[in-house]
């Protein structure tokens, strides 16, 4: 058995079963302490469980899943994602997985977006996973469930006024995370997290275990910031409390089209249609490389053809 720490800093738990290699990331700012206690739960689960007849029903397993969330960045979120798929699991094995996650993608598709459907095939994938770690199973039946294609491309940009409209619409907690991602382009999980402690003089520092990228960012503070960072932290428990707020306020403004992260788009468009180039834009909203920020250069393209067209009408 063995803890280590990877160059970002997240601590590792590591320990031989039956010639199998058992590996957990702990989240950051896990504590050496904490890895400890990791390691000798799974010391005792692995002692404890023994192997079913090779096939175990699925709603077996996926207790597994459910401890090894509490690990995970967004635990909450996670065991949200298994449970949305429990009705589907009921009476098969995990030599069925394969099946099972075909009838989940069809029956779900109707109702939910790829990315959704992909969280909760995660969720069932990871739980097949441990339970072939555990001796559980003879073959990782995880390795058999594929992923929708994802199709997570949006192009609905606000303008200032149109966010304007519907932030008059929603309550002040809300409205604070609506501006807030208007002019520093963070995701709503980052606002979420947000303290004062992290408000400077200038800048607002969104620390690295809040992004998605593991990366700590400084974003400068514009003037009609202020008035929003003064409402932090956000009077929210969750993603789900802010979720409600935003989309009741949507519907009341008529903008159902409207998702949150919408908000971080129209901050690139708005920044591209003053003239940043892609990696300022790139830097402020805390994209891991300049490549993810590309989706956005037909804008930047447009604007220069606005220039030609001007200059040479």
């Amino acid at each position: 058995m063995s803890i280590w720490i990877d160059k970002q800093g997240r601590r590792h738990v590591g320990l031989m079963v039956k010639g199998r290699r058992v590996h957990r990331i702990l989240p950051e700012g896990s504590s050496a302490s904490d890895a400890k206690q990791l390691e000798s739960r799974l010391q005792r689960e692995l002692t404890a469980i023994k192997p079913l007849a090779g096939d175990p029903l699925l709603v077996e397993i996926m207790p597994l899943y459910m401890s090894h969330a509490e690990h995970t960045r967004w635990p909450d979120q996670a065991k949200h994602c298994a449970l949305r798929i429990e009705p589907w699991l009921t009476g098969f094995r995990t030599s069925q997985a394969r099946e099972v996650a075909a009838k989940i993608i069809r029956d779900m598709k109707p109702a939910y977006k790829p990315a959704t459907i992909n969280r909760s095939l995660a969720a069932l994938k990871k739980a097949l996973s441990l339970a072939w770690d555990l001796g559980m199973t003879e073959v990782n039946r995880g390795l058999e469930i594929k992923s929708l294609p994802p199709n997570n491309k949006r192009e609905v940009f606000l303008t200032e006024a149109e966010v304007q409209c519907l932030a008059e619409h929603c309550p002040e907690g809300v409205q604070a995370a609506i501006w807030i991602a208007l002019y520093t382009g963070a995701r709503r999980g980052e606002i979420l997290a947000m303290r004062p402690a992290d408000v400077g003089s200038h800048s607002l520092t969104i620390h690295a275990q809040n992004t998605k990228t593991l990366r700590t960012r400084v974003v400068p503070i514009v003037d009609p910031l202020w008035r929003w960072l003064s409402v932090l932290p956000l009077p929210y428990k969750d993603y789900e409390g802010l979720k409600s707020g935003f989309q009741r306020g949507r519907k009341a403004a008529g903008m159902e089209h409207v998702n949150f992260h919408d908000l971080r788009h129209s901050c690139a468009s708005i920044l591209i249609a003053s003239g940043a180039d892609l990696y300022t834009v790139s830097k402020i909203l805390g994209h891991a490389a300049v490549t993810t920020t590309q989706r956005y250069a037909h804008m930047q393209v447009e604007q220069q053809r606005s220039a030609l067209e001007k200059a040479f009408a």
